[in-house]
C-alpha cells in the first residue's frame, strides 16, 4: 500500500487467532474464563484489529502512568486515553495465577486469549482527573470510570472471535437487528480502499450526532482542497439524550445516497464507546482515524465535549502539544445558517448581527425533535429528518 500514511508507531497491529489454534483455546475446558461487557469487547476488537495500533494489549502501570501525566505512552509516542481492563480483586489473582485467560464476551462468546502479565491498582479519582480535567461526578466518563473496579489487568490480547458476529449465535442483539455492523472496515480493509481509489490525501470526520446542514457544508468543503472524505460515526455506548446508533446510521445513509460524491466519500463505522474525555479525546479520535488511514482529521467546536466542562476550542488548541502526532488536524469555526446571508456561514464569513442566526447544534435540533417540531429546511435535509421523525424512538433513554 505504497503512499498511504504510517499507522501510529510505525507498525499496524493484527493480533488474531488462527483457525487451529482457535480450536484448541475453545476446546480447552480448564481454561479460565473471565466475563466481560461490550465496552470491553469493542476494545478488545479495536486492539485486534490495530485500530488502537500500537497497543497490543490491555495498558501497564507504566504506560498508565506516562498516559495520565504526559499523553504519552511510556516509549513516549502521544497516546491521551488510558485503554484499561478492570476487574476485582480475587479476578486479578486467579487471572495472573492462570497466565493465559479466555475473555468472554455477550452471551458467552469467547472472544479473546489474553496472556497476563501483571495486575496492579490505581487511583480512579486522579484517572478521572488526568483524563477528564474535573473531578465532577456529574460528567459521564468521571462516573464511568469511578464505577469501575479496584484492579487492572495488564497483558496482550489474541482475537478468537467477533463481537456479535452472527457465527458465535449471538443473532438477538441490536447490533443484529439493525446491522450496525455492516458498515464496520478495519484498517487493513479501510487502507486498501484507499490505495485502490488512489487517494493520497483522505480526511477523516468523527461524530456522534444525527447530520445536519453544518455538518455537510464542513464535510464537504474539504472536498475542494483534499481527495477524499471518511465519515466515520462513533457506534457504542453514549449518554442518555444521545441519538440512538441505528438513527445515526440510517440519517447517515440517506445524506450520502441523495447529496455526496459517492466516488470520493468513504463510510465506515467505528465501535467504540463515547468517553466525552474533549480535548484528550480529540487526539484519541485522531489517532484512531490514522491507523485507518487518514492522512487529516477535522475537529470543530467542542469536540467530544459534554455539557460545560471544556472550552469550545479545547480540543483544537491541544493539538499544539502533538506536532509528532503522524496526522493534520483541520479546524473548523461553529457554523450557522444566516437568514440575512441565506445559506450556511461561520463568523468568519457574516458580518450580521446574531438576530440573524438560527443556531444549529446539536442540543438545538434534540430539543426541537422532542417537543415534536420539525426542523426546517434550512436546518436538516428533509430525508434526514424522515428518518429521525418516522423512528419511535430515536434517542438513548
Amino acid at each position: 500500500m505504497k503512499g498511504i500514511i504510517e499507522p501510529h508507531g510505525g507498525r499496524l497491529i493484527k493480533r488474531i487467532l488462527d483457525k487451529s489454534s482457535r480450536e484448541k483455546v475453545l476446546n480447552d475446558d480448564d481454561m479460565l474464563r473471565v466475563y466481560i461487557d461490550d465496552d470491553l469487547a469493542s476494545d478488545v476488537e479495536n486492539i485486534a484489529d490495530g485500530i488502537f495500533s500500537p497497543l497490543e494489549g490491555f495498558m501497564g502501570y507504566d504506560d498508565l502512568i506516562h498516559v495520565l501525566r504526559e499523553g504519552r505512552l511510556a516509549d513516549g509516542l502521544p497516546w491521551t486515553i488510558p485503554i484499561l481492563l478492570d476487574v476485582d480483586h480475587d479476578t486479578a489473582a486467579r487471572m495472573k495465577d492462570a497466565k493465559d485467560v479466555l475473555l468472554v464476551g455477550k452471551k458467552s462468546s469467547a472472544m479473546a486469549l489474553m496472556h497476563v502479565e501483571d495486575h496492579y491498582r490505581y487511583d480512579k479519582m486522579e484517572i478521572a482527573r488526568r483524563v477528564y480535567q474535573t473531578d465532577d461526578r456529574s460528567h459521564p466518563g468521571v462516573a464511568k470510570t469511578l464505577a469501575m473496579n479496584d484492579y487492572f489487568v495488564h497483558g496482550k490480547i489474541t482475537l478468537v472471535s467477533r463481537a456479535n458476529n452472527t457465527n458465535n449465535n449471538n443473532t438477538n442483539n441490536d447490533e443484529d437487528k439493525y446491522g450496525l455492523r455492516r458498515y464496520r472496515l478495519t484498517p487493513e480493509e479501510s487502507r486498501a480502499i484507499i490505495a485502490e481509489k488512489g487517494w493520497r490525501s483522505v480526511v477523516g470526520f468523527q461524530t456522534r450526532n444525527i447530520p445536519h446542514l453544518a455538518h455537510e457544508m464542513l464535510q464537504k468543503s474539504v472536498l475542494n482542497f483534499f481527495d477524499a472524505l471518511f465519515v466515520n460515526p462513533l457506534i457504542g455506548r453514549k449518554k442518555s439524550g444521545d441519538f440512538k446508533d441505528e438513527v445515526i446510521l440510517r440519517a447517515y445513509e440517506v445524506l450520502i445516497e441523495n447529496y455526496y460524491p459517492k466516488e470520493r466519500v468513504l463510510f465506515a463505522t467505528l465501535h467504540t464507546e463515547m468517553r466525552y474525555a474533549g480535548p484528550k479525546e480529540a487526539i484519541h479520535h485522531a489517532i484512531m482515524r490514522k491507523n485507518l488511514g487518514c492522512t487529516h482529521f477535522i475537529v470543530g467546536r467542542d469536540h467530544a465535549g459534554v455539557g460545560s466542562f471544556y472550552h469550545p476550542f479545547a480540543a483544537q488548541e491541544i493539538f499544539k502539544e502533538y506536532p509528532d502526532l503522524g496526522i493534520e488536524p483541520v479546524f473548523f469555526p461553529a457554523f450557522f445558517y444566516c437568514k440575512r446571508c441565506m445559506g450556511i456561514v461561520s463568523e468568519r464569513m457574516c458580518p450580521h448581527p446574531l438576530d440573524y442566526r438560527l443556531e444549529l447544534s446539536g442540543t438545538r435540533l434534540r430539543k426541537m425533535i422532542n417537543e415534536g417540531e420539525r426542523p426546517s429546511e434550512l436546518l436538516m435535509r428533509p430525508e434526514v429528518v424522515d428518518v429521525i421523525m418516522q423512528h419511535k424512538d430515536p434517542f438513548v433513554p
